[in-house]
């Protein structure tokens, strides 16, 4: 017979230990869920007060220059009838404004295709092709993450008032393809450098030089972090005002200098600014969802390697 401790008896067998009750296991099962439950509603609440001032923006746009002045956004909420597109249809008819949309387009498409070109064709030699003096300047590359677009702004102003490219669009979208291009190296010479030898060998022995190696092999494989690395340099590039403030021509602006312009010209008039910085956030968010899955594969394979 065994004691209190369950030792096994003389011939060595010990006897079965108890399950648990049904009641203990739903019991948990109950405790499981509820924690379940209240993670999801602090999360839900958590990313309503982080939307909070995107929805401000969002009806403040709607609403007219008196009813404004009369109160904050939230007064839609027990008057919705005040909601307008008055706003949206003087704006639209803005040319300063819709031209400067058009030249946000045509800085950030330019220096988003060019990092995401000039990038992969880096990592790709740093990972895996051999010449004299690869780790050093892979080195200066990782040191030039560091240096602040502040630094640069007067030396850069400089070179490109003497070579014609200062107020240019050219000169915008080189000064942005200049200081993304070191985190793009960074980024796709680590991920590419995680792809098997022996995939690659076996594409040499098929008879594929390198750039159909780059082009068939590892730009498929390096889709996902490509896509991540053009969504941030995308987003960089359109919400940018210090670089366009300062390289772009004065004449024809991007986005977030014609903003700006029309605060320093007409004042704090919410009526122009709420719908403009609204309509600017339009294409970054259709950016970001129509490259949501291949976002999300970049970030989640790099986290794994």
């Amino acid at each position: 017979m065994t004691g209190p401790n369950r030792t096994p008896d003389r011939t060595g067998v010990r006897p079965p230990t108890a399950e648990p009750a049904a009641g203990a296991t739903k019991t948990g099962g109950l405790v499981s869920r509820v924690s379940a439950g209240a993670l999801r509603l602090f999360l839900v609440a958590a990313a309503l007060f982080w939307l909070l001032p995107t929805l401000g923006l969002l009806i403040s746009s709607f609403l007219s220059p008196t009813d404004l002045n009369k109160g904050g956004w939230w007064q839609v909420l027990t008057a919705p009838s005040r909601l307008t597109a008055d706003n949206y249809s003087r704006l639209l008819a803005n040319d300063t404004i819709t031209g400067s949309l058009l030249n946000t387009v045509a800085i950030a498409v330019p220096a988003t295709l060019l990092v995401l070109v000039l990038g992969a064709f880096a990592g790709y030699a740093f990972a895996w092709l051999e010449f004299p003096g690869r780790d050093w300047l892979f080195l200066v590359v990782v040191g030039l993450l560091v240096v602040p677009v502040q630094v640069a702004l007067i030396p850069v102003s400089e070179l490109f008032g003497s070579i014609g490219l200062f107020e240019t669009t050219a000169g915008v979208v080189l000064f942005h393809t200049a200081f993304g291009l070191p985190f793009a190296v960074f980024l796709l010479r680590n991920f590419f450098a995680e792809i098997p030898r022996e995939l690659l060998e076996a594409a040499r022995l098929d008879g594929a030089g390198e750039l159909r190696l780059f082009a068939r092999v590892v730009l498929p494989l390096g889709g996902p972090a490509i896509a991540s690395l053009g969504i941030f340099q995308f987003l960089w590039v359109w919400n940018d005002m210090l670089v366009a403030l300062v390289f772009a021509d004065s004449a024809h602006p991007p986005v977030t200098v014609a903003l700006q312009q029309q605060v320093r010209q007409f004042g704090n008039n919410i009526d122009v600014l709420a719908p403009g910085a609204f309509l600017s956030m339009v294409v970054p968010l259709v950016v970001f969802f129509a490259f949501q899955r291949q976002f999300v594969s970049g970030v989640m394979a790099g986290a794994i390697k």
